[in-house]
C-alpha cells in the first residue's frame, strides 16, 4: 500500500472526532509553560494580563543585567556542538578575539556554540554573559558564563540578544540560529537597527544558505545589495579587522566607566 503524502508522522494521526479528554489534555499542555499560553489564541483577560506583566518582568530583567555589560557582541550558534569540534574551536577564538577588541560576548549562555563564545571571552580575560531560556527540557547555564539571565520567552530573549550588541556572530546552527540571523537581518533591513555587522562563520556549512540568499536578490526579493549586509568568512582575523572597522570605528566605541549600580535596586556591576 502507497504512503499517504499528505502524513507527518510527527502529527497525531486523528481519525475520529477530538474527546473531551483530548481537549483537557491540550489546556493542560497550554497552562504548562506561560509562552505557551501566549500562543494559544485568545485567552481570557485576566490570564492576558498576567502574561502581559510576565513578559515585562522578563525585558526588565534582562535590561537590568545587561544595562552594565558595555558594548556587547552577540555570538549565534548551536546548542548541540561539541567541545573540541572545528565549530567549537571557531567560536572560542571568535570570543577571544571580541574581548580582545574590548566587547563584552553574549551568548545564549547554553552549551555548543555558546559555551565555545563564554570560553574565549574569559580566556582572554573578557566579559562573558549568557542570556539563557527556559526549555521544557532544561538548558543548562555553560561554566563559562560571568553573569546570565534566565528568559521565559523567546521574543524578549531575542530583544535581549539585539539590544546591547554592536554586532552579531553566527557559527553553525539549526532553525534557532537561522531565525535569529534573518530578524536581525530584516531589523537592518528595514531600517529598525543601525548597519551594524553581521558575520557569518561556517562557510562549508553555510554555503548553501549564502547562494540561496543571492538567489533572492537575483530574483528581487530582497535588495541587490542585502547580501553585503553578511561578511562571510572563516578567518578570526578577518572577522576581528572587519568588527574593529564596522563597529569599533564606525561607531566611536572606546572603554569607559561603567553605569553606577544601585545596589537598593537589586543592581549589579559586571
Amino acid at each position: 500500500m502507497a504512503e499517504d503524502p499528505i502524513a507527518c508522522p510527527k502529527f497525531p494521526q486523528v481519525a475520529e472526532p477530538i474527546t473531551e479528554k483530548e481537549m483537557t489534555e491540550q489546556e493542560i499542555f497550554e497552562l504548562d509553560m506561560p509562552d505557551r499560553s501566549l500562543l494559544s489564541g485568545p485567552s481570557s483577560r485576566l490570564r492576558d494580563l498576567s502574561t502581559l506583566i510576565r513578559v515585562a518582568k522578563d525585558l526588565l530583567t534582562g535590561f537590568r543585567t545587561l544595562h552594565f555589560a558595555g558594548p556587547c557582541v552577540t555570538i549565534f550558534g548551536s546548542a548541540r556542538i561539541k567541545p573540541g569540534s572545528e565549530a567549537y574551536e571557531l567560536a572560542r577564538k571568535m570570543g577571544a578575539a571580541c574581548a580582545r577588541l574590548g566587547f563584552t560576548v553574549v551568548t545564549g549562555g547554553g552549551p555548543g556554540v555558546m559555551q565555545g563564545g563564554n570560553q574565549g571571552a574569559m580566556d582572554a580575560g573578557g566579559r562573558s554573559v549568557g542570556v539563557n531560556i527556559e526549555l521544557p527540557v532544561e538548558q543548562s547555564i555553560n561554566p563559562y558564563v560571568q553573569r546570565s539571565v534566565m528568559m521565559r520567552y523567546f521574543f524578549t530573549r531575542k530583544v535581549v540578544l539585539v539590544k546591547y550588541s554592536y554586532a552579531f556572530i553566527f557559527l553553525p546552527g539549526g532553525a534557532g540560529t537561522m531565525d535569529e540571523m534573518f530578524e536581525t537581518m530584516t531589523l537592518i533591513q528595514t531600517g529598525k537597527l543601525k548597519i551594524f555587522p553581521i558575520v557569518l562563520m561556517g562557510k562549508a556549512y553555510w554555503q548553501p544558505l549564502m547562494d540561496f540568499i543571492h538567489g533572492m536578490a537575483a530574483k528581487g526579493m530582497i535588495g541587490a545589495d542585502d547580501p553585503e549586509l553578511i561578511f562571510f568568512t572563516d578567518d578570526v582575523d578577518e572577522a576581528s579587522a572587519y568588527l574593529q572597522r564596522h563597529a569599533v570605528r564606525q561607531f566611536g566605541l572606546r572603554r569607559k566607566r561603567a553605569p553606577r549600580a544601585i545596589r537598593i535596586l537589586g543592581e549589579k556591576p559586571l
